[in-house]
């Protein structure tokens, strides 16, 4: 399929969900040609690789040897780092948001809004510090730089470099649900018991 044609991801990325369907919350991850192949043991992960390589061939697909890595113990992908120990933000996306120069227009401050609102998972009460900069950017205010936005910018670039490691789901356990609102945002986590 040539990748040209403006329809051309979501034309591999419905290929490939077909393909690998069942697979994609048990064994594997995908996001247009990238596939994640997962396993808890050496022995499940065989298992995965097994079956994701025969729905592959089944549907006439072919993998690029050169591209393809095997039983990586980490893996960066989509901006995130993938490990046993859980998923945590890469650091070379985050160095971006770092090194972010104070906005000076509405626009400035979407951009950076949409870099950190990716990684939102991995800041606590994202949506009460980064509230001062959606303000700037509502369509009825004007673009005033104050001392709380500066603060809200500040508080956001040092909670995503020193983000935690999310951890998997421990289904053997008991899951608590933290949620609260009000007039200004919405929130829940899942914390790890």
């Amino acid at each position: 399929m040539p990748f040209g044609l403006c329809n051309a991801p979501a034309t591999f990325e419905r290929l490939m969900e077909t393909v690998l369907r069942g697979l994609t919350s048990e064994a594997c991850l995908v996001y247009l040609d990238d596939i994640i192949i997962v396993g808890r043991t050496f022995e499940e992960h065989l298992n995965n690789l097994r079956k994701v390589f025969q729905r592959l061939q089944k549907a006439n697909l072919k993998l690029s040897p050169k591209k393809c890595r095997f039983f990586q113990k980490e893996v960066t992908y989509l901006g995130h780092v993938i490990s046993a120990e859980g998923v945590k933000t890469d650091p070379g996306k985050i160095k971006a948001v770092v090194d972010w120069p104070r906005p000076e227009t509405v626009h400035d401050v979407r951009s950076f809004l949409g870099l950190c609102t990716y990684y939102r998972s991995f800041v606590k009460n994202f949506s009460t510090i980064a509230r001062p900069l959606h303000k700037l950017t509502e369509a009825k205010s004007n673009f005033n730089w104050t001392e709380e936005c500066e603060k809200s910018f500040n508080s956001l670039k040092q909670a995503l470099t020193s983000s935690p490691i999310l951890t998997y789901p421990r289904t053997d356990k008991d899951f608590i649900l933290d949620t609260d609102a009000s007039n200004e945002g919405i929130g829940a986590v899942n914390p790890r018991i």
